[in-house]
């Protein structure tokens, strides 16, 4: 289901890119707001996702666009878009389209802990 988000000029003009054109984009769940990942848009990917309703990022090591979910199905509806106070970080809430957001197949990309014994959340 496609729900796209209109942001106006003046909020889409406050993202603040670093010197390569980025800003990084943390993802999380809209029903448990559990944290899924962390990639990088630009501001063609920002507007592709706020259009399109649906997760589009800028890859570093491939440079080009890619859409989650594109090969693997694991697609993500945005159901919220949100800039931090500085204009330097994005979140998503989404709805995790099949079994996870890692590329390793597991929910989230925050499955590791540091410390012996520690528990990811």
């Amino acid at each position: 289901m496609v729900t796209p988000i209109d942001a106006s000029d003046d909020q889409l003009a406050q993202v603040r890119y670093d010197a390569a054109g980025l800003v990084p984009a943390i993802v999380q769940d809209a029903a448990t707001r559990q944290v899924l990942m962390m990639a990088w848009m630009n501001a063609e990917t920002l507007r592709l996702t706020l259009a399109e309703g649906r997760t589009v990022f800028w890859s570093r090591s491939r440079q080009e666009v890619w859409r989650k979910g594109e090969t693997s199905g694991e697609v993500q509806h945005v159901r919220g878009a949100y800039y931090d106070c500085d204009g330097d970080t994005l979140l998503f809430l989404v709805d995790q389209q099949g079994g996870g957001a890692c590329h390793t197949g597991a929910r989230s990309c925050f499955f590791r802990a540091f410390g012996a014994g520690a528990d990811a959340p």
